[in-house]
């Protein structure tokens, strides 16, 4: 290693290599260059994650632009409200409570019909009401001396937020009224309180109760009237959705275990039950905002929405079935390919005939329609039942071992039965549960049709068209005899 100075105040190191060469070393860099380097990676990461953050925000606004309505519906609202301070005629008109107009629509203003009714409704109620008791209560404490009015008002906010509050932990209170027991909470409070030192309470509430009206107003008018989205056709989508979601799963399900098929597409419908199995709390809120909304589209005023939280249950109990089957696609013991191609056919038909129910439901709900081949497609199913339980019963017989040759050349072979082991059991518990789980998804799909036609009784769907009737039972016919041929083998 050799240090030399080829320039005054300039130190530069080599380091002689054996070859006979030299490589220079470079200074490091300074303290100014790394801080610099630091700085640009920070500015470079914070606007990677503002790119990631546009590019998520983009495919939520293409993937649902009813919220990019939603939102533009909020700021055309703020701004109408906003011009009540603005302009002077309308400022002196409520005084400075407009802003009470402001804060009625930031509350208020929801992504559905019914949930915006709900808000807006309960907020009128409990103003109204809470602002009228508040006045009479000031009335009653300002007329009994200026020792007692304090002590009068603060037991009326006790009793009466006590109570209130209380209120809150009744079902049917909480179902309906909860967030107009909070207002009402609310504005008995600041309406008590408040009056003890003002002088002109009953102007004060007025100006209040104008302005959440004329906010709450607004909220109405514009969500009902530019663009509306009602809750109970959300719901109404949401039934739907998931029917068809079942039946992809259960499809993707079986063709997944019984030909090992491992496709994107296969993942995708089989992950399907799990959006069922999440669906219980937006059902529930779908079904309580649109009990508010009033008649639109094929929706009459008292339209049966309870019975829709009645198919989502019978859903998410069909779901919890094909996630077991999912299991049983993820087991690490397998069955053998023997009792699997005995079984494969027997699965997948009555795979394809719960399908078929399924979908057959989801287009009833869908279009609002009796469906004439319902009954039909049900015994198809019921039928391919019994066809897997004659398959089970002979499954015994494929556990039998025929010779190859025996002593005797002349000699008929005999089957000699093997004795199961415990290896043979677990391979075949697998297969076992599948099938068990396949029969117990075929009964609670019997259960999904006894509500959606029941849902169909309630809500008057359409009777099935004439024109499909007519085609249903000239098949039904055609193909009758061959499906007693079928039930005749099949259970003998």
């Amino acid at each position: 290693m050799v240090m030399g100075n080829r320039a005054p105040n300039k130190l530069e190191w080599r380091i002689n290599v054996r070859n006979g060469t030299s490589e220079i070393l470079q200074p490091e860099s300074g303290l100014v260059h790394r801080i610099w380097s630091w700085l640009k990676g920070l500015l470079g990461e914070f606007m990677l994650k503002i790119w990631n953050f546009l590019e998520k925000a983009r495919n939520i606004a293409v993937a649902e632009p009813k919220k990019v309505i939603h939102c533009l519906k909020v700021g055309v609202t703020l701004t109408i409200v906003s011009l009540f301070y603005y302009m002077r005629p309308l400022y002196e008109g409520v005084g400075g409570n407009a802003m009470w107009a402001i804060m009625t629509v930031v509350v208020v203003f929801e992504y559905t019909v019914g949930a915006t009714l709900y808000k807006c409704i309960n907020r009128a109620i409990g103003t109204l009401l809470a602002g009228s008791l508040g006045v009479g209560v000031h009335w009653a404490a300002s007329h009994s001396g200026d020792k007692l009015e304090p002590i009068i008002l603060g037991i009326s906010v006790f009793l009466l937020a006590s109570a209130a509050t209380f209120s809150r932990f009744i079902p049917s209170v909480k179902a309906r009224f909860d967030y107009g027991v909070l207002i009402f909470i609310l504005t008995f409070s600041l309406v008590s309180v408040s009056g003890y030192r003002v002088d002109k309470l009953i102007d004060v509430a007025r100006q209040r109760l104008s302005t959440v009206a004329i906010g709450a107003s607004l909220c109405v008018l514009i969500c009902m009237l530019f663009y509306p989205i009602w809750a109970g056709k959300e719901l109404h989508n949401l039934i739907h959705r998931n029917l068809e979601k079942l039946a992809d799963a259960l499809d993707g399900c079986i063709a997944e275990y019984f030909t090992d098929s491992s496709a994107g597409d296969s993942w995708k419908k089989i992950g399907g039950y799990k959006c069922v199995l999440n669906s219980k709390a937006a059902e529930d809120s779908m079904a309580g905002f649109a009990r508010w909304e009033p008649a639109h589209g094929q929706f009459n005023f008292r339209h049966p929405w309870k019975q829709y939280l009645k198919v989502g249950a019978s859903l998410r109990s069909c779901a919890y079935c094909i996630e077991t089957l999912d299991g049983c696609l993820n087991s690490e013991i397998k069955a053998p390919e023997l009792l699997r191609r005995h079984l494969s056919d027997a699965c997948i038909t009555l795979s394809s005939s719960a399908s078929f129910v399924l979908k057959e439901l989801a287009t009833t709900v869908e279009t609002m329609r009796k469906s004439s081949e319902i009954d039909f497609s049900i015994g198809e199913m019921q039928f391919a039942v019994l066809k897997l339980e004659n398959a089970m019963k002979s499954l015994p017989n494929h556990l039998v071992a025929t010779p190859s040759s025996t002593s005797d050349g002349d000699a008929k072979a005999e089957p000699i039965r093997k004795t199961a082991t415990p290896s043979s059991v677990m391979e075949i518990l697998p297969l076992a549960t599948l099938v068990s789980m396949l029969k117990e998804t075929s009964a609670r799909i019997k259960e999904i049709a006894d509500e959606v036609n029941e849902l169909a009784k309630l809500a008057d769907f359409k009777p099935p068209s004439t024109k499909k009737a007519s085609q249903s039972q000239s098949s039904n016919q055609v193909d009758k005899p061959s499906n007693n041929e079928e039930r005749t083998k099949g259970l003998g």
